[in-house]
């Protein structure tokens, strides 16, 4: 009679604990591993802690990766995140001149910590131990761990667990009859939570596997898998995202990123088919062909105002017909001034007339009398005056003629203007979108619009 032992490892690194002592003993040890040695990152790492200095750093060499010390990395990356973030928002968080007391009794609460605290929880990054996200009670969720076995055979890895999925056994602990077929073995798909496409079901909860999700992309899923004849499993991808490069350490997140790494086999979701993604995975036929859109809110009716009746022209239009008008009178009190035509006695003039000292002619148009004539032209009422010489009726003329064009076009828009409602938008492309500031915008992290707006040279 045979005795098996089954023992479980809380530790979160299972390949930093010595077990050959029990290898041999006829006991299995289960054990969870925080840290993935397939993930980029850490076998980046990796090859910079080998090619350290060993005058300075003697034990790198002979040393392997704790997963504390993974773990003592992230802590160091998640704060410089969240300090980074306040950066950008301006939030001063030193402590010049006012150095706090730890041993202060009762303790002196920092007036910044909210504000720490609150970026520590937005901090959503990648690091040696995987999506680092927290919730709203500064706990770490989205975040997926390995499950390792270690048996006489020797230790092996037997799956990994998430919090949605749970526990996911690796496809060669799942059931087969001996063969490599794609029919005798279970597909991950990987999806991402997207309304209309992928969607829980109200009764999630008491649902198992696929069952507990609805939508397009899951009724699209199980239509092929019925035309192929597989059996398939669909994750939710852990980090929310649907797939980019980092520029910087060149890692693939998302469910870009699972198909890369090998974490899933198929990726179906609205997933936007982009050049860059198509140097590392295939695409099929696209479900549905979508553009670039931009959504802002409803602009509300405004009241016409007191001078709404300026609207049909611009402002710089006004303001050179002002300028304009005043020119106009100018030139015209000046040629009238210089021209002899513009001088001369009334007839039928009753006073008398000494011809040893005859009396000055008149000029009727003086400056007064030259914004008259120039207004009531302008507003098609005309003057009881005319200039008399070529030059002023030249001058007069041409602007008979420019206010004719601009009583016209006037006239034209005013009547659009209050047959038509205008509800004007203060964006109307995405080149607006990009010259103001005083609208904040944004797109999805990771996502295709993003990369489009970050590498684009239109704007």
């Amino acid at each position: 009679m045979t005795v098996t032992f089954d023992f479980y490892a809380s530790s979160q690194g299972f390949t930093d604990i010595v077990l050959e002592r029990v290898m041999h003993g006829g006991a299995n040890v289960t054990g969870f591993q925080i840290v993935n040695n397939e993930n980029p990152m850490v076998q980046q790492f990796l090859q910079r802690w080998v090619r350290l200095d060993e005058r300075e750093f003697p034990e790198a060499k002979n040393s392997p990766l704790k997963y504390t010390s993974a773990l003592t990395h992230d802590a160091v990356l998640v704060i410089a995140e969240a300090f980074r973030y306040l950066r950008r928002q301006r939030v001063d968080v030193s402590r010049r001149g006012s150095a706090g007391d730890c041993l202060a009794n009762p303790a002196v609460p920092w007036s910044q910590g909210i504000d720490i605290e609150r970026a520590l929880k937005m901090v959503q990054v990648q690091g040696m131990t995987g999506n680092i996200q927290f919730d709203t009670y500064g706990r770490r969720t989205n975040y997926t761990i390995d499950v390792y076995e270690m048996k006489a055979s020797g230790s092996r890895k037997a799956g990994y667990w998430n919090e949605y999925e749970r526990f996911v056994p690796t496809l060669d602990q799942l059931p087969s009859n001996d063969t490599s077929s794609v029919e005798n073995r279970t597909i991950v798909v990987t999806t991402i939570l997207e309304s209309p496409y992928v969607m829980y079901k109200k009764n999630h909860e008491q649902l198992e596997g696929n069952e507990r999700y609805e939508g397009y992309c899951v009724d699209l899923a199980s239509e092929i898998a019925k035309h192929v004849g597989i059996k398939y499993k669909l994750s939710i991808v852990g980090d929310g995202k649907y797939g980019a490069r980092d520029p910087e350490t060149k890692i693939w997140n998302g469910m870009v990123g699972e198909l890369v790494y090998g974490r899933a086999d198929i990726a179906v979701a609205p997933l936007t088919i982009t050049l860059v993604r198509e140097e590392v995975i295939d695409f099929s036929k696209p479900f549905m062909s979508l553009g670039i859109s931009i959504m802002i809110k409803k602009p509300q009716k405004s009241k016409p105002g007191v001078f709404s009746f300026l609207d049909p022209l611009a402002y710089e239009i006004w303001m050179c017909i002002v300028f304009a008008y005043i020119g106009v009178s100018v030139v015209l009190f000046l040629v009238s001034r210089f021209s002899p035509y513009e001088w001369h006695l009334e007839d039928g003039s009753e006073e008398p007339r000494d011809p040893q000292n005859p009396p000055d002619p008149p000029n009727e148009f003086g400056i007064f009398n030259s914004l008259w004539f120039s207004l009531g032209a302008f507003m098609q009422q005309g003057c009881d005056i005319s200039p008399r010489s070529l030059s002023g009726r030249i001058v007069g003329g041409v602007w008979w003629f420019f206010t004719l064009i601009i009583i016209s076009s006037y006239t034209a828009n005013l009547a659009a203007f209050l047959t038509v409602e205008r509800m004007v938008s203060p964006i109307e492309s995405a080149e607006d979108l990009a010259k103001q500031t005083e609208i904040a915008y944004g797109t999805l992290d990771s996502g295709s619009t993003k990369e489009f707006f970050r590498v684009s040279r239109m704007l």
